[in-house]
């Protein structure tokens, strides 16, 4: 999908001014019918439908995504490992728990997020680098024994 996005946007540099007039009106005219469509499938279809990478991406296109950005992003950094921060103004701040390679970490946490909320225009990633204690090696202590 990203190498068909990437053509179709070449294609649109090189385009004269009347073929990208006849390209607008077409978003448009696909975009008020999937407004339709979504109406008419109900909240249940319609967050399934969302669920779809490739719908999913219509449906921001097109402003009709029933999920606010904040939302998509927040999901798509906690399944790649990470905490949303903040989205604001375009930007996205991350934390990730730093193990193994940093660019790796990095990389697949922001393709994660782009990939679920691509008006995101921006994401910065902080490194959380404290150590991970095992909870099993904490040691409880109660009563007397405590004080």
């Amino acid at each position: 999908m990203t190498e068909r996005i990437e053509r179709i946007e070449a294609l649109l540099d090189e385009a004269e001014p009347a073929a990208i007039e006849l390209v607008g009106e077409l978003l448009e005219l696909y975009g008020d019918g999937l407004a339709r469509v979504m109406a008419l499938a109900g909240e249940p279809l319609a967050a399934e439908l969302a669920g779809d990478e490739l719908v999913s991406h219509l449906l921001v296109l097109h402003d009709l995504h029933p999920l606010p950005a904040h939302a998509r992003a927040e999901a798509a950094a906690a399944g790649a490992g990470a905490e949303l921060l903040t989205l604001e103004d375009g930007v996205a701040r991350l934390r990730v728990r730093a193990s193994g390679c940093r660019s790796s970490a990095t990389a697949g946490v922001e393709r994660a997020v782009r990939a679920a909320a691509p008006e995101v225009e921006r994401v910065e990633v902080e490194l959380d680098e404290r150590p991970v204690i095992p909870v099993e090696s904490l040691t409880v202590r109660r009563g007397a024994a405590a004080k």
